[in-house]
């Protein structure tokens, strides 16, 4: 079977080599990064690549995503996160317009502030707190005003069974209950994350159906750090008393970055829509045990 081709950036990264390895076999993979010198703050790279590798969809996930670093760039549109968040997504996104090309860029809810209480739902206005979220909160504004063909993919703390390079949440949360390292964990910072492989379903599925508009990939969890490391001790073995509880209000007092505080995401969009009901983290730390196992 001839796989169909797709443009990605990203794609080596936490969540793309996943994404990678599960629709591998359907799809063929032309990757624009540094290694093929292509830098997306570069436009006339990102066109010659696309006009060298002819393709109807685009995923983008490159993404400066270091929090703090951001915050340390604040409001400098001349640092990395600026330039490769914003002036990359708007360069690929002409470029996609240009060629006709469906364009499925990952973001992020935190172009939210966290300070509502209820599920955060698709049309919520954005209000971000900090440079990453303001960053990825411009990306998307970029989208929407460039294109009419595109799907703008929403996800959080993305996790999975196991990537060596970055480790993700859960993977800290394990090595940090294996050696005795963990911090104490915030019982009053509520998250909802993703699990990648949920993600790589749904990028299968919006490469088919071509949605349009914004759609959150959350799993269906939305739970606090401290309630998810416990889950995580019990799930791997470990005895979930010796998870200490922490204050996000009180580490606040310590920290001059802001941080979301209640990031309630609501899936029921993609349940509705596109038919995909991502795993709740009970169903998704299982399917990671069967996958390590």
């Amino acid at each position: 079977m001839q796989k169909t081709p797709i443009l990605t950036t990203g794609l080596t990264g936490l969540v793309g080599s996943r994404i990678a390895k599960m629709l591998g076999d359907k799809f063929e993979f032309f990757n624009m990064d540094l290694t093929v010198g292509v830098d997306i703050t570069d436009k006339n790279k990102i066109e010659k690549f696309v006009k060298e590798h002819p393709a109807k969809v685009m995923i983008h996930l490159a993404a400066y995503t270091d929090v703090n670093g951001a915050f340390e760039q604040t409001d400098n549109k001349e640092g990395l996160c600026y330039q490769v968040n914003v002036v990359g997504t708007k360069n690929i996104a002409e470029i996609c317009k240009e060629n006709n090309i469906y364009f499925i860029h990952i973001s992020t809810g935190l172009v939210f502030s966290g300070t509502k209480t209820d599920f955060y739902i698709e049309t919520d206005i954005k209000d971000p707190i900090e440079w990453y979220g303001q960053t990825k909160a411009w990306a998307e504004d970029e989208v929407e005003k460039i294109l009419n063909h595109y799907a703008i993919a929403r996800i959080d703390y993305p996790f999975r069974a196991q990537f060596e390079a970055k480790p993700d949440i859960v993977a800290k949360t394990k090595q940090g209950l294996s050696d005795g390292t963990l911090y104490p964990q915030f019982s009053d910072m509520i998250i909802t994350p993703t699990y990648i492989d949920d993600i790589a379903r749904a990028i299968d599925t919006m490469i088919e159906k071509q949605p349009q508009g914004i759609y959150q990939l959350n799993g269906s969890t939305s739970l606090s750090t401290y309630e998810l490391a416990k889950k995580v001790a019990t799930a791997f073995g470990f005895d979930p008393t010796t998870v200490k509880e922490g204050s996000l209000v009180e580490y606040l007092k310590t920290t001059s970055r802001p941080y979301q505080k209640t990031m309630k995401m609501s899936n029921e969009k993609i349940q509705r829509e596109l038919g995909i009901k991502p795993m709740t983290i009970d169903e998704a730390l299982e399917d990671i045990k069967q996958q390590l196992n």
